[in-house]
């Protein structure tokens, strides 16, 4: 099952996309995927309403996908947190998870046009797993206690300017917050139908080329320890956006002559059983 929004932006429509590829309007149960949706057993009440029979078909021929979740509070993100990502960038292995914040009006649909700022030389991308949370996590002692509180998972693409992260004062925000700078979707799948968050393949070409093709599995730190640590510094609330990382791959970490995005260029990244997204870039 995969939840979907469909529709231009600011008027996307929740709808779900059943096993066997037939996409319903989620609009009976609920007015939008949101933080509300997902901390009020939205995901049972629409496997519900699938296997009743009660959702009208919509065809999404033509319409845009916008991001799967609405309203999101906050963007957590983890950094350095697969080891040759790390390595490659020049930086220590760290001992506990690297914490920055993004905004949420980075966020942006998969398909939609990113922009690289003005003056920016050095802007990259990074293809993530995004966490999105369903349940309050707040001083959790066990990953167990973590997972519960996943309501599902969603590729993200943290687009990053390492001049600006870097080199502008060392203020990772300021790379990290520019407009359209989160593409996330096509979709959320419910974490009841991903049996292992850390057994995913991930993948990102620039232009057709590959740049990064590594797995879940070499995280540092695993998406339960993620959520389970998060929690002890911050309240992770239903609709919070958790990206855990990015692999080796980076443009940051290319030999010269450095591969940095341009207007034009064409970015695809997927991840397995969550989707592929696709971005033309653009000047801001």
């Amino acid at each position: 099952m995969q939840l979907l929004r469909l529709g231009a932006p600011g008027s996307e429509r929740p709808a779900v996309r059943a096993d066997d590829g037939t996409t319903y309007d989620l609009s009976p149960v609920t007015g939008e995927i949101d933080g509300p949706f997902l901390a009020a057993d939205g995901v049972a009440r629409t496997r519900a309403a699938l296997a009743a029979g009660t959702l009208p078909a919509l065809d999404p021929e033509g319409l845009r996908v916008g991001p799967p979740v609405a309203g999101v509070g906050k963007i957590v993100c983890i950094g350095l947190n697969y080891r040759d990502h790390a390595e490659e960038t020049g930086a220590a292995i760290p001992a506990e998870p690297v914490v920055f914040l993004k905004t949420p009006d980075t966020i942006v649909g998969p398909y939609d046009e990113v922009l690289v700022p003005r003056n920016s030389v050095k802007t990259d991308w990074e293809v993530e797993l995004g966490v999105v949370i369903g349940r309050t996590a707040r001083y959790l002692e066990t990953e167990e206690e973590a997972l519960a509180c996943v309501a599902g998972y969603t590729v993200s693409h943290d687009v990053s300017e390492r001049e600006f992260q870097i080199e502008r004062g060392g203020q990772w925000d300021k790379g990290k917050n520019c407009e359209t700078f989160n593409p996330l979707g096509p979709f959320l799948v419910p974490a009841e139908d991903v049996p292992d968050p850390q057994a995913l393949g991930m993948r990102l070409s620039v232009n057709g080329t590959t740049r990064q093709d590594s797995s879940t599995k070499h995280m540092i730190f695993s998406v339960a320890e993620v959520i389970r640590y998060l929690s002890w510094f911050l309240v992770l609330r239903p609709g919070d956006l958790v990206n855990t990382g990015t692999p080796a791959g980076v443009a940051l970490g290319h030999p010269e002559p450095q591969p940095y995005l341009r207007a034009g260029d064409v970015v695809e990244l997927s991840i397995d059983g969550l989707g592929t997204q696709r971005q033309t870039f653009g000047q801001a």
